[in-house]
């Protein structure tokens, strides 16, 4: 699945969303659910900026793997994976396990397509045979 398809179905799936952006993780814009160039532009640059400054004290193999900032007018989530980050902006007062889960539901699905079009396993997840019947 790509980016674009990636952001339309975590849109879809989460009504807490406003609006969310899809990037690099050295900035790079993939996908970005807002219309106006230039608004998607500025909230991938603070995403960017934002967890650069939340890792910079970050020593060995620790980095921002998540980050929920709040405000009166609403929040910003943010996940990452080692290529991908996901931000998305919500209304006042959300259900953040949930728009957590679809963050990171949203990076998987934006990475699946691996090689040979397999999914990619999730690190320390292993199905046995009984949980895929």
């Amino acid at each position: 699945m790509d980016a674009g398809e990636a952001l339309k179905d975590l849109t879809e799936i989460s009504s807490q969303i406003q609006a969310a952006v899809l990037l690099t993780v050295e900035g790079t814009t993939l996908a970005s659910t807002i219309d106006d160039g230039m608004r998607s532009g500025r909230l991938c640059a603070a995403v960017s900026s934002l967890v650069e400054a939340a890792t910079a004290r970050s020593e060995g193999e620790s980095r921002l793997v998540q980050l929920e900032a709040a405000t009166m007018d609403g929040s910003l989530f943010v996940v990452r994976d080692d290529e991908r980050i996901v931000a998305a902006v919500t209304k006042p007062e959300p259900t953040a396990g949930l728009v957590f889960f679809d963050l990171k539901s949203c990076l998987r699905a934006a990475g699946a397509e691996h090689g040979d079009g397999k999914p990619r396993p999730r690190p320390g997840v292993r199905l046995t045979k009984d949980a895929t019947e």
